[in-house]
C-alpha cells in the first residue's frame, strides 16, 4: 500500500509547486519605467557622495539633452549591480572609487549580457589619469573590469564617431581636462564576432578619468555644483564636457550612422537642398 501511495504523494507535491518558480522573474517596474523613458543609469557604489554626484551629473546631462536634441531621457536611475537586471537599459555610467568592492558573479553575468545586447558602460575613475594605470583608481578599475568581456582598447582616434556623433570634438574634458579616453580598438571592431560588430560598431565600453559627472552636475536651478577651471575657461570647459556627454549618449543610441554619414557628404548636401535646408549635418551646424 505504501509503495502505491508514495508516487501519488510526490505527484501532488509537484503539482502544488508555484508555476512562477519555473518562469523568469518579471522586470523591475522601476527599471522598466526608466527604460521606457530612455533614462540614463548609473552604478550605485555605496559611497553617498559619489552616488549623489552621479545622480546630479546625469540629471544635468539629461537637461542638456532635452534642451538641445530630440532625445528626451527620463529621470536618471541608480542601479544595484547585485540586484538589478540591466537588459532593459542602454547607457550605464560607472564611477570607479579606490575601495569599491567587485559585484557578484551573477552580477557580472548580467553585465556581460548587457554589453553583448548593445549596452554601453562609461567607466570614470575621476582621477584625471594623474596617477596613471597604477594609481588607486586605476588599480580598482582593472580589478572591477577583469571579469567583463571587454575587447582590446585604444585611445580614441581623431576620426572616431565619438568625436562627431553630435558636436565636433577634439577633446573630452570633464572636471579634469587632459585624461586619456579609451574605446574599442579599430582592429577589434573589424573582427568577426567582436562586440563592436554586434553593437552596430559602438564600443561596448568607454573608459576615462575626467570626472564627467562633476562637470555635468547642476542644482534644480541649473547652476553648476562643482568648480571647474577658472574664469572664462571654467564656462568653456563645462560646455565642452556637456558636449562630450551629449556625444556619448547619441553614440550609444545611434550606432555607427555618423560614420556612414561622413562617407557620403554629397548625400547630405543634396538632402539639405531638397528639404530647403543649409546642407549641413547637425554636428556642423551646432558649432559656435
Amino acid at each position: 500500500m505504501s509503495q502505491r501511495i508514495l508516487p501519488l504523494t510526490l505527484a501532488l507535491l509537484l503539482a502544488a509547486l508555484p508555476l512562477t518558480a519555473q518562469e523568469p522573474p518579471a522586470p523591475d517596474p522601476r527599471l522598466a519605467a526608466a527604460a521606457a523613458d530612455g533614462a540614463l543609469a548609473y552604478v550605485i557604489t555605496g559611497d553617498p557622495q559619489t552616488d549623489e554626484t552621479s545622480e546630479q551629473g546625469l540629471s544635468g546631462l539629461t537637461a542638456a539633452l532635452r534642451a538641445r536634441t530630440t532625445v528626451e531621457p527620463g529621470t536618471p536611475v541608480g542601479v544595484d549591480l547585485d540586484q538589478d537586471e540591466l537588459s532593459l537599459l542602454t547607457f550605464l555610467y560607472w564611477p570607479v572609487t579606490a575601495d569599491q568592492p567587485p559585484p557578484s558573479p551573477l552580477a557580472y553575468a548580467r553585465l556581460n549580457r548587457f554589453l553583448r545586447s548593445g549596452g554601453m558602460i562609461l567607466f570614470d575613475t575621476g582621477d584625471g589619469d594623474l596617477a596613471g594605470i597604477d594609481g588607486p583608481e586605476g588599480a580598482a578599475l582593472r580589478h572591477l573590469a577583469a571579469p567583463l568581456d571587454i575587447p582590446p582598447l585604444a585611445p580614441v582616434p581623431r576620426d572616431h564617431v565619438l568625436t562627431r556623433a553630435y558636436y565636433l570634438l577634439s577633446a573630452f574634458p570633464g572636471r579634469h581636462r587632459d585624461g586619456q579616453v579609451w574605446v574599442e580598438a579599430p582592429s577589434a571592431s573589424a573582427e568577426q564576432g567582436a562586440l563592436g560588430v554586434t553593437n552596430d560598431g559602438v564600443s561596448p565600453v568607454v573608459i576615462g578619468g575626467n570626472s564627467w559627472a562633476e562637470a555635468w552636475a547642476e542644482d534644480e536651478f541649473g547652476r553648476p555644483l562643482h568648480a571647474i577651471g577658472r574664469g572664462y575657461d571654467s564656462g568653456r570647459q563645462r560646455e565642452m564636457a556637456l558636449r562630450f556627454g551629449i556625444n556619448i549618449v547619441m553614440y550609444a543610441l545611434g550606432g555607427n550612422y555618423k560614420s556612414d554619414q561622413v562617407h557620403v557628404p554629397e548625400l547630405l548636401e543634396r538632402l539639405g537642398r531638397e528639404q530647403g535646408g543649409d546642407g549641413f549635418a547637425p554636428s556642423q551646424r551646432l558649432l559656435p
